[in-house]
């Protein structure tokens, strides 16, 4: 079965984003962004929040044209524009090539995407991840905690009235002080 992989980039004090949307402290050098083109390229699809989705839209389709992309950026904008993408959106109309809109976050049907044959799905945005976590359907972490503090913005994680135990699977240093935490659901054992 196919999981949800939820990947996310936070500062070491928790934050996806600055108070006013600001990504501009992410550290993603060649190695890094290889990495993500390694990953996502097995993903058979995103599921991404109307912001993330824009965001991403506005510039990746297209950036392979743009004389100042790297090697490692121009494949990623391949990656972006082959792969399937869900974007759960109350206000979007339209959306680009590859992508459909979806309403609602509904369990059932993620499960029953989760159950059809390819790769994990990716999740991003961290409206998106909330609803998703609300309704346990996380089954992996990948988060990258960037070497910065700064202070204030959107935390990744909301607050929650449950807990989940996880189990490290992975961690990893990056050249840019980049780390991997890689977490997956820790396996409740049956009583016997």
């Amino acid at each position: 079965m196919r999981k949800i992989v939820l990947m996310a980039s936070v500062s070491l004090d928790g934050f996806m984003e600055g108070p006013d949307r600001e990504i501009d402290w992410h550290v993603v050098d060649d190695e890094l962004h290889r990495h993500f083109n390694e990953l996502l390229r097995t993903m058979g699809g995103f599921l991404e929040g109307r912001v993330t989705y824009q965001l991403m839209e506005d510039y990746w389709p297209t950036a392979d044209s743009d004389p100042s992309a790297t090697e490692t950026e121009a494949e990623f904008a391949g990656i972006w524009r082959e792969t399937p993408k869900i974007v759960f959106s109350r206000t979007l109309e339209h959306v680009g090539r590859n992508a459909t809109i979806r309403r609602e976050v509904d369990a059932e049907e993620i499960r029953a995407l989760k159950a059809q044959p390819g790769g994990d799905l990716c999740l991003g945005g961290a409206d998106l991840a909330a609803a998703f976590m609300r309704l346990d359907l996380v089954d992996e972490y990948r988060i990258y905690v960037h070497p910065v503090l700064i202070g204030r913005g959107k935390p990744l994680f909301p607050a929650s009235a449950s807990r989940t135990a996880l189990r490290l699977k992975e961690s990893r240093e990056f050249g840019n002080g980049v780390v991997l935490l890689r977490y997956g659901r820790r396996e409740v054992a049956p009583a016997e």
